[in-house]
């Protein structure tokens, strides 16, 4: 297994982001059954329990910016780890850290890196 210098707490980054991601989608939608914890009459009289927070734009355009960094800190992070543990050289390195910069770039995020 490659990396490990820093004991892959770089996937932790990546978790942090794919969970404020999850958030977002959520955003409005009905809960499912399991999640709702109060009885009939508790939502009928707060019918907006049902559903996720829908949080306001400007918060929401700030979480999107967040996942944005972070998954750019866990290409750096990922990056520096496999250069510690000697898994790529430093040309190596630069080449691999530009190309997952530039594939998460292409993939979703059009702000500037």
């Amino acid at each position: 297994m490659s990396g490990g210098r820093f004991d892959y707490s770089q996937r932790q980054i990546e978790n942090i982001a794919n969970d404020i991601e999850e958030l977002l989608e959520r955003q409005g939608k009905e809960k499912d059954k399991e999640e709702l914890f109060c009885d009939r009459e508790y939502y009928l009289d707060y019918p907006e329990e049902r559903y996720y927070y829908t949080y306001p734009k400007e918060v929401q355009d700030k979480m999107r910016e967040a996942i944005k960094h972070l998954r750019i800190a866990y290409v750096y992070a990922q990056r520096v780890d496999w250069l510690l543990s000697d898994d790529d050289g430093e040309e190596t390195f630069l080449e691999r850290l530009e190309q997952d910069l530039q594939e998460l770039k292409d993939r979703n995020y059009k702000n500037d890196y």
